[in-house]
């Protein structure tokens, strides 16, 4: 049985001060925090999502360890970035694919920051052989990406599927074609926004649940594109 009781206070006020305080030294002196106030209750909502995701589909896969899981680091990349801050400033997760090697595969995302809380599914910035495959799949079943994208529950909870495109539709995709703004994009999401308090409750496990199942018509979509099971 789970012991997700909601996310405590605490876990956004570390990342209130993190924000004012996000240096190593300030993190090494907290360390200790990160890992019971942060850590343990993400883990926590992980493992207790785990049985409500393989009711949704038993391909995505919900793992609490703190390294190596579903759970991210809070280490940024740095190294080509003109943002030095070493640490991100908001717990997240994601389910991905088993398929799925890396945050570029298709899974399901619950994004946890003291001003902003979101969760949904999609793939972010899919490696080129993978854009391709759902470009075309978007392009030559365009009857299948508008029910995908037209799906009641979807549109009712997301409004639409997003994500950052191209300016210019992509080599080989005519300018007409009825969908080429989705396939112009470069990443595929239905997220659902929602104040950080709804995250202080065990109820927040059936929300995102009720989420995650309004964006399987996306999820499925991709699967199928990419040639892996949903």
């Amino acid at each position: 049985m789970s012991s997700f009781a909601g996310f405590p206070p605490a876990f956004f006020a570390f990342f209130r001060e993190l924000a004012e305080n996000n240096d190593r030294e300030w993190f090494t002196a907290n360390k200790q925090r990160y890992r019971d106030e942060v850590q343990t209750p993400i883990g926590a909502f992980i493992e207790a999502m785990a049985p409500k995701l393989a009711a949704i589909s038993r391909h995505y896969v919900a793992d609490p360890r703190p390294n190596g899981g579903s759970m991210f680091r809070i280490y940024r990349d740095v190294r080509f970035s003109k943002d030095k801050r070493p640490y991100k400033e908001h717990g997240a997760c994601q389910f991905r694919h088993e398929g799925g090697r890396d945050v570029h595969a298709p899974g399901f995302y619950v994004h946890l920051a003291p001003d902003e809380l979101f969760f949904g599914g999609g793939i972010w910035k899919p490696p080129r052989p993978d854009l391709e495959n759902i470009r075309r799949a978007i392009a030559e079943d365009s009857a299948a990406w508008k029910k995908a994208a037209a799906d009641k529950a979807l549109v009712a909870r997301f409004g639409q599927i997003s994500g950052s495109g191209l300016k210019r539709p992509p080599r080989g995709f005519p300018a007409d074609h009825p969908f080429i703004d989705d396939i112009k994009r470069e990443s595929f999401f239905a997220m659902h926004r929602s104040e950080p308090k709804a995250a202080a409750s065990p109820g927040f496990v059936d929300e995102v649940a009720a989420t995650f199942r309004d964006a399987t018509p996306l999820m499925r979509f991709l699967s199928t594109a990419l040639g892996t099971a949903f």
